[in-house]
């Protein structure tokens, strides 16, 4: 898992932050002012820096332009203008989230941002299955389990948000696909035939009501 170090100036952003990137596995830093980031920064090896942009003493756009160009920075922030996020782009950025920000979509970029810089953290395993999300591929026991598109799209929402509750109609989103016009039913239907082909009956949790979560 990752190294975040998380640069907000608002006590409950960054808690709130902080608190979803431990349940995804992630270890994470906080930092509540620029100067505090810079020297965080300077002691220790993070994987990814979050940034605020209006921080006392030093801005996030200041920090950044100070950063290794290697490290990678997502800017979450409320300016929200167009030359405020084509400055943090400029700045090489790797994204710009603009607040107010859903938390499943926080946790979606900072996973492909990790994805794109840590290529070997592409590889989760549960009990005995391995899922690679970079092949595409899931052994079992050591041997690969043959899940068609869909089944496969299914797991991988399962595996970037484990330990959240989605919703039926939030996997129907990531799984399939905004313009899918079928029931949410299906999601149910391939629930089930992931639980059996990998065995993980007890680890894709139903929420009742509402949908499922994969506990890891």
């Amino acid at each position: 898992m990752a190294y975040i170090l998380i640069a907000e100036d608002e006590q409950a952003i960054n808690d709130l932050i902080c608190k979803n990137l431990k349940l995804l596995g992630h270890r994470t830093a906080q930092a509540f002012d620029g100067a505090q980031a810079m020297q965080l920064i300077a002691e220790e090896n993070f994987d990814l820096v979050l940034l605020d942009v209006m921080m006392p003493q030093m801005s996030g756009f200041e920090v950044k332009s100070k950063l290794p160009a290697d490290l990678p920075v997502i800017f979450v922030t409320a300016k929200n203008s167009v030359s405020d996020q084509l400055t943090g782009l400029n700045l090489g950025a790797d994204d710009y989230i603009v607040k107010p920000f859903d938390v499943l979509v926080l946790i979606a970029r900072v996973e492909n941002v990790l994805r794109r810089t840590r290529k070997n953290d592409t590889i989760f395993a549960i009990n005995d299955c391995v899922i690679d999300l970079a092949k595409r591929i899931v052994l079992k026991d050591g041997k690969e389990v043959v899940l068609t598109l869909q089944e496969f799209n299914l797991l991988e929402a399962l595996v970037l948000n484990r330990n959240f509750a989605l919703s039926r109609e939030k996997l129907l989103q990531l799984a399939w696909g905004y313009d899918y016009m079928g029931d949410s039913r299906t999601v149910d239907v391939h629930v089930q035939k992931l639980r059996k082909k990998l065995d993980l009956q007890k680890e894709i949790v139903t929420v009742f009501k509402y949908g499922y979560r994969l506990e890891v």
